[in-house]
């Protein structure tokens, strides 16, 4: 297979704390890299824009290497293997993989995520709603705090790739489904897209108050993923053994700092806290893509990309995520699925 000269890449220009921006980032190149044995060569196909990229960016991601200036900003993409030297990867394998931000890269077994079986879905799901975010919802839904039928169940960041999941998956568990997100649009997909019985406009004047009219009855259950100030409010609507899933503080990520929260109201209300880290679920993914890839075939688990083409657009897209400005799993779609 014939390959091009050299390697388009998205790499760190400078390291700092804050909301980052474009001049965080720059373009360069590499040639092709070899390949040593054991190795496979994967070009990439959909790159995946997650919120801890935030914290690796910043060099404090924890279990990774930090990021020096000139280095590749690392994530996951959908690749395809174009050149292989390991009996059991061969050309034209479709696989999630940590490849960071470039079209190509030489990768050891040790950085795929998963192969990819095109039948279960569309190739970007794998990075979404049949991926690590979905696979993320299913962690809390069905491992942390599973519902019942009637529970009152309130997500925040509903409009998103992991928020979406959850509360559609607690919905066909029976729940009464509350999303919290950010303007008329993502409520518009939270509830007309995802099926969400109601969603808060936080941005909206009284939101509160529309909050507590949709629980009338208290809140059973809330999937967290903004972090301490909205989950400060939402612990006077609690009932009493409420269990709270915290799965993300995206507005801790700028700053490194972790805002404080004052325990009594969770002590009063008998709150069950948990932590959510999706690597722990991942012995259980086959399952889950049993589960959900029937789902959405079905049409009964919905998801919605919000997508970028070329590479070069990449820092961009990725802005807009850290500005909560994406409705539904960030994409930057790099390369064709096919050759």
């Amino acid at each position: 297979m014939n390959l091009p000269n050299r390697n388009t890449q998205v790499q760190l220009r400078r390291q700092r704390d804050g909301l980052p921006d474009a001049a965080d980032f720059q373009m360069g190149d590499a040639t092709i890299p070899d390949l040593a044995e054991g190795e496979i060569l994967v070009r990439s196909i959909y790159l995946s824009l997650d919120p801890y990229i935030r914290k690796a960016v910043r060099g404090d991601h924890p279990g990774h290497v930090a990021l020096k200036p000139g280095d590749v900003i690392y994530g996951r993409s959908v690749c395809r293997v174009v050149r292989s030297r390991h009996a059991d990867y061969k050309q034209g394998d479709f696989l999630v993989a940590e490849t960071g931000w470039q079209h190509y890269a030489a990768i050891s077994p040790k950085k795929i995520v998963q192969r990819i079986d095109p039948a279960l879905g569309p190739l970007s799901t794998a990075i979404g709603v049949l991926g690590m975010p979905g696979l993320t919802a299913w962690g809390s839904v069905a491992h942390l705090a599973t519902p019942t039928v009637g529970d009152t169940y309130v997500v925040s960041a509903a409009a998103g790739p992991v928020g979406g999941t959850v509360g559609q998956l607690a919905k066909l568990a029976g729940a009464r489904v509350i999303g919290i997100a950010g303007g008329k649009e993502k409520c518009e997909v939270v509830t007309r897209g995802y099926g969400f019985d109601v969603c808060i406009d936080y941005k909206k004047e009284g939101w509160e108050a529309a909050l507590q009219a949709a629980c009338p009855n208290g809140i059973d259950i809330y999937h967290d993923n903004v972090g301490t100030p909205l989950l400060s409010v939402l612990v006077k609507y609690f009932n009493l053994y409420a269990k709270v899933v915290m799965c993300g503080r995206p507005g801790d990520y700028h700053s490194g700092e972790f805002q404080g929260i004052s325990l009594g109201p969770f002590i009063g209300k008998r709150a069950q806290m948990k932590g959510l880290v999706v690597y722990d679920y991942e012995k259980d993914m086959p399952r889950y893509l049993r589960v959900a890839s029937t789902l959405v075939r079905e049409g009964k688990l919905r998801f919605k990309e919000d997508h970028a083409d070329g590479i070069e657009n990449t820092p961009a897209h990725f802005l807009k995520l850290m500005r909560g400005e994406n409705i539904g799993k960030c994409i930057v779609a790099v390369g064709p699925e096919k050759g």
